[in-house]
């Protein structure tokens, strides 16, 4: 039987979803978008959830159901949030899902999915040293892995470097904010990303977010020890990630 599951990648402003081949590392069928509520608040959420997940798969099945988030998440709780209600800080979000779903629900931070989908299948597939995976978009979102082992929760982006948070000044969002070129960006990044090579010396750092479809106008500018390379599943990352490791949690129990 083929390895199935449902990955679904929550943000503060849509929901995406599909039904994705676990083994392949590929989404079948249709990739359903909706907005996410205004607010944000769990209780909305987890019901457009539920509907997204009855038109992937109709109201038969019991596919694990894999849920990225803006968050910190632990143990299936949600310990933060981002463009989201704050009442989903220190929420029991695997509970809430599972009751609107009615089936096993795997709850995992948002770029921790999107790394796990590029350690599987994408830019670090059967890599065996210590990846540094990051999204550059609103913030900076970051993942480490160990052998393809996820570190989960590593929010890297939230480094403090010149006495500031770095997010602020190396995310895509600065860039546009400022109206910085690719060169003057770049700085930025440089910036950022040795100081991730002085505190962890990874042997493979992967740039993902939607920037990284142009990353010939700003990877080749940064001067590294490591191979700095772009997310190969980038807008599908998520789903991907969220999938396998909801399928992965599904055999382990």
């Amino acid at each position: 039987m083929t390895k199935k599951a449902i990955g679904i990648d929550i943000g503060g402003t849509g929901i995406k979803g599909a039904l994705v081949n676990v083994k392949k590392g590929e989404i079948v069928g249709e990739r359903i978008r909706v907005m996410t509520p205004a607010g944000g608040r769990p209780d909305d959420i987890s019901r457009v959830v539920a509907e997204l997940v009855k038109q992937l798969t109709g109201d038969r099945g019991t596919l694990p159901v894999g849920i990225c988030f803006p968050a910190v998440v632990k143990h299936g709780k949600t310990m933060s949030a981002a463009n989201i209600s704050k009442e989903w800080i220190g929420l029991d979000a695997e509970t809430l899902f599972e009751k609107a779903l009615g089936r096993h629900v795997h709850i995992m931070n948002d770029a921790d999915a999107a790394g796990v989908a590029e350690v599987k299948f994408g830019a670090a597939k059967k890599h065996k040293g210590l990846v540094f995976m990051s999204t550059l978009g609103t913030g900076i979102g970051t993942a480490l892995f160990i052998k393809g082992e996820l570190v989960p929760n590593a929010e890297l982006g939230h480094l403090e470097i010149d006495g500031v948070d770095y997010e602020t000044k190396a995310a895509y969002s600065a860039m546009e904010r400022e109206g910085l070129s690719f060169s003057e960006w770049s700085e930025r990044l440089q910036k950022y990303y040795s100081t991730i090579e002085r505190l962890f010396s990874p042997d493979l750092i992967i740039v993902g977010g939607g920037i990284s479809k142009s990353y010939e106008q700003f990877l080749p500018l940064l001067k590294l020890n490591a191979p700095i390379v772009p997310a190969i599943k980038r807008n599908n990352a998520g789903i991907l990630g969220a999938a396998a490791l909801a399928f992965k949690n599904r055999d382990e129990n």
